[in-house]
Order: structure tokens, then C-alpha cells, then sequence
């Protein structure tokens, strides 16, 4: 893979950085054909990603979230990994909300990650470091 395919923004993690992180997105869909709901997918993705880390990986405090992104194989698939230094936490242990419930017997919560989960090819998740590690893969 060439390292032309790869990019990296570093970003305080603020819902005001929202637009520059969808920008930093749409420079890899707009150099790669995708269809429009395969672009409507990653940036419901990555804005969910996003903001839940803007929200609450550094509580009151300010920090910094890393998100790389690259191509891969013959660019049919975008890699995202988003990291931050914030308070370990895994997304994907949270149980998928049951979605047959009406919305006044749901709990709170939950819904964005299963949104993430259900939109994407890939997702994982590592604690390395200090610091949060969430990698989704999607085929474009």
C-alpha cells in the first residue's frame, strides 16, 4: 500500500472540530468513486464516533482524539481508526439495544454504536498505551 493512500488528522476532541472531521472524510471519498449510500454510511459512522469521544472520552477536561485513514486493497476498502487518550472504553461491549421495543421501554443510549456496528464491514477496539483504539473498516 502506498503511503500516499495514508492520512492522519490530529484534533481536540470538540463538537466544534465536527466539519473539519467530516472534511478530512470527504478527502478520501472524493478521490475515490463511492456511491452515495456508501458516503452517507461513513459520515453517519465517523460523526457518531466522533462526537461520542467529544463527549466523553476527557470528561471536563480537553484532549486530543488522532484519526488515520487509509486505503486498502486496490482501494475497495477505507480503514479508520480513531484514538484517544481519554478514559478506557469499549463501545462494543455495550449490548445491542433491543430495537423490537418500543422507545419508551428502551434504555437510554446505546443506539449510536449499534447504528456504527450495522453500517460498517469491520469494527474493533484495543486499549493500548493509555490510549483508545477504535478501527472500522468499510468496503467502498
Amino acid at each position: 500500500m502506498d503511503s500516499q493512500d495514508n492520512k492522519k488528522l490530529v484534533i481536540e476532541a470538540t463538537l466544534e472540530n465536527l466539519s473539519k472531521v467530516n472534511d478530512f472524510l470527504e478527502e478520501f471519498l472524493k478521490e475515490k468513486e463511492c456511491s452515495p449510500k456508501v458516503r452517507m454510511q461513513l459520515e453517519v459512522v465517523v460523526e457518531e464516533i466522533f462526537t461520542n469521544i467529544a463527549n466523553y472520552a476527557y470528561g471536563d477536561d480537553a484532549g486530543n482524539v488522532t484519526i488515520e485513514g487509509c486505503l486498502e486493497d486496490d482501494a475497495a476498502k477505507f480503514r479508520l481508526k480513531f484514538m484517544d487518550h481519554g478514559v478506557p472504553y469499549n463501545p462494543l461491549k455495550q449490548p445491542d439495544p433491543d430495537i423490537t421495543a418500543g422507545s419508551n421501554e428502551r434504555p437510554v443510549g446505546g443506539l449510536g454504536i449499534f447504528l456504527v456496528k450495522n453500517n460498517v464491514d469491520d469494527i474493533s477496539y484495543q486499549h493500548e498505551d493509555g490510549q483508545n483504539i477504535l478501527t472500522i473498516v468499510k468496503a467502498i
